[in-house]
């Protein structure tokens, strides 16, 4: 997938020469479970604060971006709040999103997002590698949400996600429901989730083959151990994937702490089972499956960085900004 070499697509007649980047387009940029699937950059991370904690967030709390992991988190919302943030991935491809979630008194919680990812522009060569243009690549997601409690401490909620993908003057729209659990154990200082994500349909194709979405089945718990300021995220996803064995379904694992550090300063690190495992030549795979990073309160501003390693191939680097209103 990340060869340097050059490879050819052929499109209609037309041939698409290009090298690592547009690997990465056709087959984007997700190394957990790589399978035949369409709009592959749902996989990804949205937010620094999921990334640094390996996208082991199914059961948090408190977070807008939960919208895009487990819609059952938009009633633990304290108050309307919104964000922004931008992911740096390899080469030239850049991803972004934009979320805002709020209660409506007497009808519940809602919240919308959009992710976006942004190819750069490539090489469009004939049958003799004679350059006859360039062309861009882009996706895009749009998620309307719904959460509700159910009771004491029982949260679900669900969204519907419009998706659409383009690369070289094709398309391809899709639409995909979620739908999420959330079970909080307040004495105990646990919290248990469950989620169903990006299951739904092709509306279009890109050329007249049908590919399926990237549904993942996720569930996971989150503790606050008695006496430590961490909270200590386990989930184990794509449940839902053909295995060899009952225990094959959970090797797709990620760990998250968050350590609270002061009121204004967070610390979070992550791993990756299924990532560091597809990244693994030979007998290593430098720090590849791990990632870290920083969380800052100024103001009533939430910063975040992450940095998520994919060992010898490079960082992937995102930055994200809330707030509440």
């Amino acid at each position: 997938m990340f060869a340097s070499t050059a490879i050819a697509y052929r499109m209609h007649n037309r041939v698409i020469i290009t090298g690592a980047s547009l690997c990465l387009a056709l087959a984007p940029m997700t190394l957990r479970g790589q399978s035949s699937t369409v709009y592959n950059f749902l996989r990804n991370d949205v937010s620094a604060r999921a990334a640094a904690l390996a996208g082991s967030v199914i059961s948090a709390t408190d977070d807008p971006t939960l919208l895009f992991y487990n819609p059952a988190s938009l009633p633990t919302l304290t108050s309307p709040q919104g964000g922004i943030g931008f992911f740096k991935h390899l080469l030239d491809i850049n991803s972004g999103y934009v979320v805002y979630g709020q209660e409506i008194q007497d009808i519940g919680y809602f919240g919308a997002g959009i992710q976006y990812t942004n190819y750069g522009s490539f090489d469009e060569t004939d049958d003799l590698g004679n350059v006859e243009g360039t062309f861009a690549a882009s996706d895009l997601s749009f998620n309307v949400g719904y959460g509700t409690t159910v009771d004491e401490n029982l949260y679900a909620g669900g969204s519907l996600e419009f998706i659409t993908s383009s690369i070289a003057g094709y398309s391809s729209s899709g639409l995909a429901a979620n739908l999420g659990i959330l079970y909080r154990i307040p004495e105990s200082k646990i919290a248990l989730g469950v989620s169903l994500r990006h299951a739904g349909v092709q509306l279009s194709t890109y050329s007249g083959v049908r590919e399926s979405l990237p549904a993942d089945l996720t569930i996971g718990g989150s503790i606050i151990p008695r006496g430590l300021p961490l909270l200590l995220n386990v989930n184990f996803h794509k449940i839902n994937d053909d295995a060899g064995s009952f225990i094959d379904r959970f090797r797709s694992f990620t760990v998250g702490g968050e350590f609270t550090l002061s009121k204004s300063f967070l610390l979070r690190v992550g791993f990756d089972n299924a990532r560091r495992k597809d990244l693994k030549t030979g007998t290593s795979a430098g720090l590849a499956g791990f990632s870290g990073g920083i969380g800052l309160l100024v103001s009533q501003y939430k910063i975040d960085y992450a940095l998520s390693s994919l060992g010898g191939i490079g960082n992937l680097h995102r930055i994200s900004v809330a707030t509440s209103f």
